[in-house]
């Protein structure tokens, strides 16, 4: 193989979904980017070319410099292909108006509508209704037996059905959410497309149109929920538009359950895989909140988020020039040996642990706490009324260089005593 050959067979493996499924083709792949080549210039088959970020302290410096470093031209990688249906379907380079493709000032006007409630003072109020929540997931499992598909029947539903109760989504609504998150973040999954091509403008309508009948709703009858917040949300003292409140409601409804669900399904995969942590975390209790970031920094679901230059500037001695795109790779900076002492190693107790499962700087994730207060309920519910756990088949994965991670996780269980009924 010549080495133009192989330099693009690199490429093409960076924007290519399989990699990100696959967590061996993955490491070799992104451990020799920091080691060799940690700012790249990447020109895959079929998509517009930009730089590859693959070390921790690069994607902290780029995401503290807002000023530098813009999400609106171009937020996540896409195909020359998907770009120009986005384009025909909405006029502009984004699917939406939403924060994640915003810059300041407008990201922190709109991020400011909704940020109080996902704090964690407002957030504690959740706690009973989360823990009832997650408690009637043992109780399904209990009434399946002893076998069951953790991803699925379990982190999946459960995120969703958290999440949507705080918006305000009935919960009769739950597949439709699931489908229509797929279906937009991950539309290259051979499990999700069925061998056909999704229709990004469907997706955005059939969505957009289930919002405009929530908010049509929610004015007839006012609730205590997100959903009645944003009906009456304004920007400079106007009231949002309609694209601008369902671009809102479409980034709440999607953003905030895929991420959480892989990462309930990557933490338990992983304390599966490594019995000695499970052993430990069951005999303190007290190490839940680490282990907690610790299989978010392990699962890591969110593989990327772009950023243009707003001049030439320097990145780890490679000069970046105005108008060019970077993509950066949040699970390499995860597993970068200079920020964290043995990456490779599935520690339940590291600490510190500054990992960048939600990103950084100003567009950090929004839902992190609640993200951490839906996995410490169902954990406690999973510790308190299990025995044991073990894997009883083969883990299924995401397929996207957006948002991957283990989606299907089969279990074998065996309840406590007195949980048996």
């Amino acid at each position: 193989m010549s080495e133009d050959t192989d330099r693009q067979a690199i490429d093409n493996a960076i924007a290519d979904a399989a990699t990100y499924s696959n967590p061996e083709i993955f490491h070799d792949l992104y451990s020799r980017l920091r080691r060799d080549e940690p700012v790249r210039w990447t020109q895959p088959d079929g998509h517009n070319p930009f730089w590859t970020i693959s070390r921790y302290q690069d994607i902290m410096n780029i995401e503290r410099a807002q000023q530098q470093w813009i999400a609106a031209p171009r937020t996540v990688l896409r195909t020359i292909e998907r770009e120009e249906s986005i384009r025909r379907v909405t006029g502009s380079s984004q699917p939406m108006h939403s924060m994640m493709h915003m810059d300041e000032p407008d990201h922190r006007k709109y991020r400011r509508i909704t940020q109080e409630w996902f704090m964690p003072p407002n957030l504690r109020t959740l706690t009973d209704s989360l823990d009832e929540l997650a408690s009637s997931f043992l109780d399904d499992m209990s009434a399946a037996g002893t076998e069951y598909d953790f991803g699925e029947d379990v982190a999946a539903k459960y995120t969703i059905r958290a999440l949507m109760k705080i918006i305000g989504v009935p919960a009769e609504d739950e597949d439709l959410m699931i489908d229509i998150t797929q279906r937009f973040f991950s539309p290259a999954d051979p499990s999700i497309n069925k061998g056909k091509k999704i229709d990004l403008g469907n997706t955005l309508q059939g969505a957009f149109e289930y919002f405009n009948n929530l908010v049509a709703a929610r004015r007839a009858d006012p609730r205590d929920d997100l959903a009645t917040l944003l009906c009456n949300a304004t920007i400079d003292g106007e009231p949002l538009s309609d694209h601008d409140r369902n671009s809102y409601f479409f980034l709440l409804a999607i953003g905030g359950h895929d991420t959480t669900a892989i990462s309930l399904s990557e933490l338990l995969l992983a304390l599966l895989q490594h019995p000695d942590q499970l052993e430990r975390l069951r005999e303190d209790r007290s190490l839940l909140p680490t282990a907690i970031d610790e299989g978010i920094r392990w699962g890591s679901p969110a593989n990327h988020f772009m950023r243009t230059a707003t001049a030439d500037t320097e990145v780890a001695g490679t000069t970046i020039h105005e108008g060019e795109a970077v993509f950066l790779c949040y699970p390499s900076g995860n597993f970068d040996e200079t920020a964290f002492d043995n990456p490779r190693e599935f520690r339940i107790d590291r600490s510190p642990n500054r990992h960048l499962g939600f990103g950084f700087g100003v567009h950090q994730c929004l839902g992190q706490h609640l993200a951490k207060l839906e996995m410490t309920a169902l954990f406690n519910q999973l510790l308190d009324r299990t025995e044991s756990i073990e894997l009883a088949g083969e883990p299924g994965r995401l397929a996207s260089t957006f948002v991957s991670g283990v989606t299907s996780l089969p279990i074998r269980y065996r309840l406590r005593q007195a949980q048996l009924v």
